[in-house]
């Protein structure tokens, strides 16, 4: 079993649940690179990133497992530290890095996710080896030439700390990468720490079971497409479900976020990636990112991905229409300079959930049905039942009661890890 470092507002967790979710501010248009997410210090000497002013305010009483510097600096005094991190590892106005090196902490090395640790890079792009010109510190590629951290990079490391953002779909990938972080420590016999986030999807659980035969990067747990679980919480499911190689388990701590409930409703500060530009997207993502395994664009290479959908091959009389065109967030986008013909959904709320609707409509007007799906659709979904009752002219009523069964029993395993109270 993990170590868990308790939640001192137990009382305000509760009193979250009577209330209900809690208020956000109005949605920005784009979320800035790096904000401020907690009302703990800047050490001054750390150096800051500009709050931009759309930035959301977290709900009052929320502090995220990475401001809780009491839980979890006991544990870094005198080791050697590697963290794994990105943009969204920020702790005030400043990434974690930063404010622990102004702390005192020896880290040796930093190791960054898919699209890098300044968070810059386009999506599936390789990333190399590096240094970090502020800190000077090496920082070491999990999406490059490897996805798991080797025992040489780990030569200089006693404790892993995992701080990064996920946005609760399974096909995020820094739960995988986390995931290979977990397992590289079980491998080496060294200590994991998360420092724990809240989860701007948390608030419910939908979607089919991945199936063992589609495992990738893109889905490598038998969990839903919304799994409703916090970076905290899945890794302690993946710690006791033995999902590691081999079965191991690592030595694993989670420090929990302060005031948090799977009722909060949470609108991150910081963008988690180049193509989730603000809240509205992220809400939005488990729905559309299953058009990736089709030809319809979600607009990548638009200033609005994931929140419009469209290809050429739909009817000219849909209501919306745009171009893909290459820019850093995606330097070759699906239907790159094709007129797509589709949706904007920027004005649906972000209450939605999960749905299959969109692609079910998209699919049934397609004017070239035997190329709508492609081989990395069941990557996606996790499961060839989608794609076969979708062919086969099923309703969305119908392929849900498919995955019923097995998403209930999911839900079932999902309540020993909760360390939160849960949504009604």
């Amino acid at each position: 079993m993990p170590t868990m470092i308790p939640n001192s507002l137990s009382a305000l967790c509760a009193l979250f649940l009577l209330q209900g979710p809690a208020c956000t501010p109005a949605r920005p248009t784009t979320l800035p690179t790096s904000a401020n997410n907690s009302a703990e210090a800047v050490p001054s000497s750390a150096p800051t990133v500009a709050a931009a002013p759309s930035t959301p305010a977290a709900p009052a009483g929320l502090q995220v497992g990475a401001a809780r510097f009491g839980e979890y600096l006991p544990l870094l005094q005198g080791k050697r530290v590697g963290v794994v991190v990105n943009q969204t590892s920020t702790v005030g106005r400043a990434l974690l890095p930063d404010t622990l090196l102004a702390k005192g902490v020896n880290i040796t090395a930093i190791f960054g996710p898919e699209h890098g640790f300044r968070g810059e890079a386009a999506d599936g792009a390789t990333i190399k080896d590096g240094k970090d010109e502020r800190t000077g510190k090496p920082v070491r590629s999990l999406y490059g030439a490897t996805k798991k951290p080797t025992a040489e990079m780990l030569q200089d490391v006693d404790v892993l700390v995992f701080d990064i953002q996920d946005v609760g779909t399974r096909f995020y990938t820094y739960i995988s990468t986390m995931h290979y972080v977990m397992e590289a420590a079980a491998d080496q016999g060294k200590p994991v720490i998360v420092l724990d986030r809240p989860n701007p999807n948390g608030w419910y659980v939908d979607g089919p079971i991945m199936e063992p035969q589609h495992k990738s990067f893109v889905g490598m747990h038998p969990i839903p497409i919304v799994h409703g679980l916090t970076v905290g919480e899945l890794a302690q499911m993946i710690n006791g479900e033995k999902w590691l190689a081999g079965g191991k388990q690592c030595q694993l701590t989670v420090i929990p976020v302060q005031g948090y409930t799977h009722a909060t409703r949470y609108e991150l500060p910081v963008r988690p990636s180049p193509n989730l530009p603000n809240p509205h997207a992220v809400s939005l993502y488990a729905t559309l990112c299953l058009f990736e395994g089709t030809d319809v664009s979600v607009g990548r290479g638009t200033e609005f991905p994931f929140e419009v959908i469209g290809a050429p091959t739909q009817p000219s009389t849909r209501p919306f229409s745009f171009t893909p065109k290459p820019n850093p967030g995606s330097t070759s986008p699906p239907q790159n300079g094709k007129l797509c013909y589709g949706e904007d959904l920027r004005k649906t709320g972000n209450d939605m959930g999960f749905t299959l609707r969109y692609l079910i409509d998209y699919y049934q007007k397609s004017s070239a049905k035997d190329k709508f799906f492609g081989k990395y659709f069941e990557q996606l979904t996790g499961t060839p039942t989608v794609r076969q009752m979708i062919i086969a002219g099923k309703s969305e009523k119908e392929i849900r009661q498919a995955w019923e069964p097995a998403l209930g029993q999911y839900k079932q395993m999902r309540k020993k890890y909760l360390l939160y109270p849960d949504f009604k």
